[in-house]
């Protein structure tokens, strides 16, 4: 899937279509409204790492697949040198070169607007069984419970089936990001129809940084300082904002 932008928020310099040397492959997932093929500018961390790619002179080639595909592609041999939007973890860097944040979202939960949730510390929602998705990372403390079995969870291949796994009743809360569920709630036939029911909770888990994963060798660090050098370039927040209203206006 070819992305072309023309990067608001930068001074695209366009190299010509067939030198592959310019094009920057990477692997991504259907994570709307951050990224999707048939997004307005194929979402909203795109655009950002386009217009930061542009201003170098670089186009920007994304191709989608399941979530954990999309990592696994990176840990070997592909045409990609990485995959986004990831949030950092502990021991992220030990598999991956990290680019400079692309970005960020609100990370919260879910939950039924007749089941209403109260929570002050993670150790507060060990009595909940929370819907989060395979193959996602949350937050170190949220993680690490889980892995230590301190905290329930129900997993599901992705966000549309966490949200209607919880308007259905089967589970109280569920882990996603606020853009993500105000995107589907709109946008999904199912969700829209029971959104009435459904509410986000006003504190947040954390407001998580996004970030670009590139693979642990030369050339994955040569793409990495093209990308940061990039960044720097470019008004993130801007590009957000207008990739944002993009997709309201869609």
């Amino acid at each position: 899937m070819l992305f072309c932008s023309d990067a608001t928020g930068a001074t695209p310099v366009r190299p010509p279509l067939a030198d592959a040397s310019r094009v920057i492959r990477l692997s991504s997932l259907e994570w709307p409204p951050y990224t999707g093929a048939s997004l307005p500018r194929q979402g909203v961390t795109t655009a950002v790492i386009a217009a930061a790619l542009a201003s170098m002179g670089y186009r920007l080639e994304v191709h989608y697949f399941p979530w954990t595909r999309a990592i696994a592609l990176i840990k070997h041999d592909s045409p990609f040198a990485g995959y986004y939007p990831e949030y950092h973890s502990a021991g992220l860097e030990r598999d991956f070169l990290v680019s400079d944040p692309i970005g960020s979202g609100p990370l919260g939960f879910a939950y039924r607007a007749d089941a209403p949730v109260q929570w002050e510390t993670v150790a507060d929602l060990s009595k909940y069984r929370i819907g989060v998705v395979e193959g996602y990372v949350n937050t170190n403390e949220f993680d690490t419970r889980v892995r230590q079995g301190k905290q329930m969870i129900d997993t599901a291949v992705n966000d549309k089936q966490n949200l209607r796994k919880l308007a259905a009743r089967r589970v109280p809360l569920v882990l996603i990001d606020r853009r993500v569920y105000e995107h589907l709630i709109l946008n999904d036939a199912v969700l829209r129809a029971v959104a009435p029911t459904l509410r986000f909770h006003p504190r947040l888990l954390e407001e998580k940084r996004l970030y670009i994963c590139f693979r642990s060798n030369a050339e994955g660090e040569r793409v990495r300082k093209i990308v940061n050098q990039g960044l720097k370039r470019i008004d993130i927040e801007a590009v957000t904002a207008a990739a944002l209203s993009a997709g309201a206006a869609q």
